[in-house]
């Protein structure tokens, strides 16, 4: 349509255009006093048009919130612009009722290009309001849901690691846990437990994959480890029971296991190790050196019904560290480029710590994870242990 054919349309026409149109309009003089109003923002009020037009102002109109809004904000905001738009306020109609509405106003000038009045229209927002209510009430349950979630990951993970370290006469120990998620649980594990007086088993692994069916695993795990070295003195043949035991569950799951034999000597302790694929544990020397104790050969635990574990006897004398950990630290993306941490540097990094005590190495570790950040994204179990050095006094 033309703008000359606008222009030939009734006067009636453009005026029911205005009064009926699908949103609101108002008309005010400087000070805010309303000289005209449409029928729909009229039918929204619940007002007739001799209450409204010559004695009320716009903010009379809003909630108290709005008039002080008006005031502080808006009216300030239009004098200096010329225009305001989008701006939520609330009307108030004569039962009371709150009507959200999306408010635009435009300061208009006479032919001399002075503020003659200002024009508002009204945008009814109750729909758009129950939307956003409908969001942020899912929000909220979607919050509370995670919160639950995230409490029962958190219990669940802890079911799956060793409250504290007992005491071995001569040992340090300590050990931490960095969960990459709060999210999801791990199937990292890890554990010291006392077999007889002079001996102590310890494992630390890690299941293929996250969440409750890692989870599952790693308990499985975790208990039939403990069973398996009260009946067996042999590491190999613990590894071997475990292997058996994983096989006959579902899910075809598997994973890499650290199991030692700990025994105190008369100037430190010896560790029967056994290994099923997992990383080499490092071991921190005295004299300032760090070594790997590879345990080449060892296969994933429960992968194959036949798997072969290898076995290695670590032996620490004062001022010693043995620290074990899973993949989450070497797998973890520290450059720029994403690439990964990998053996290497953490060979380096514990070179740099010996010697070190126990308690001292896991708060290095400690350290470093949190250092990289949101870079690793696999949880990361540590277990050290460590002989004092020979007291000097």
């Amino acid at each position: 349509m033309t703008g000359d054919r606008i222009g030939a349309l009734p006067q009636e026409s453009l005026e029911d255009l205005y009064d009926h149109a699908p949103c609101g309009y108002l008309s005010t003089s400087l000070d805010g006093r309303i000289v005209r109003v449409n029928a729909t923002l009229l039918s929204w009020l619940g007002h007739s048009r001799e209450e409204v037009v010559g004695g009320r102002r716009f903010a009379d109109l809003l909630t108290v919130g709005g008039r002080i809004y008006h005031e502080t904000h808006f009216a300030p905001l239009l004098r200096m612009q010329g225009e305001v738009g989008g701006v939520a306020l609330e009307l108030v109609a004569s039962d009371g009722r709150r009507l959200p509405v999306l408010a635009t106003s435009v300061l208009k000038h006479d032919e001399e290009g002075r503020p003659a009045l200002i024009r508002t229209t009204l945008f009814d927002a109750r729909d758009r309001r129950a939307y956003e209510q409908e969001l942020l009430r899912a929000r909220q349950q979607a919050d509370g849901e995670r919160d639950r979630y995230q409490r029962l990951a958190t219990t669940l993970q802890r079911s799956l690691l060793p409250p504290a370290l007992p005491r071995v006469p001569g040992v340090e120990t300590a050990a931490y846990y960095h969960a990459a998620s709060v999210d999801e649980v791990g199937g990292d594990f890890y554990d010291l437990f006392p077999l007889t007086r002079d001996r102590w088993g310890l494992f630390l692994g890690d299941v293929c994959g996250k969440g409750a069916g890692a989870a599952t695993i790693a308990s499985v795990a975790r208990y039939t480890l403990r069973a398996a070295a009260v009946q067996d003195s042999d590491p190999r043949a613990v590894l071997r029971t475990l292997n058996t035991v994983l096989g006959q569950e579902d899910g075809h799951r598997f994973c890499t296991v650290l199991f030692g034999l700990l025994t105190p000597t008369a100037d430190g302790c010896t560790v029967a190790l056994a290994g099923g694929g997992h990383p080499p544990a490092l071991l921190l020397r005295a004299d300032g050196t760090a070594e790997p104790q590879d345990l080449v050969g060892g296969q994933l635990v429960g992968l194959l019904s036949d798997a072969c574990f290898t076995a290695r006897t670590v032996t620490l004398g004062p001022g010693d560290t043995l620290l074990f950990y899973t993949d989450g630290i070497t797998e973890a993306r520290v450059a720029a480029d994403r690439s990964r941490y990998g053996d290497e540097a953490l060979l380096e990094f514990a070179a740099a710590l010996a010697p070190r005590g126990a308690a001292d190495t896991v708060t290095a570790v400690r350290e470093l994870l949190t250092g990289f950040g949101p870079g690793v994204d696999d949880d990361t179990a540590v277990l050290a242990l460590g002989v004092p050095p020979v007291s000097r006094s």
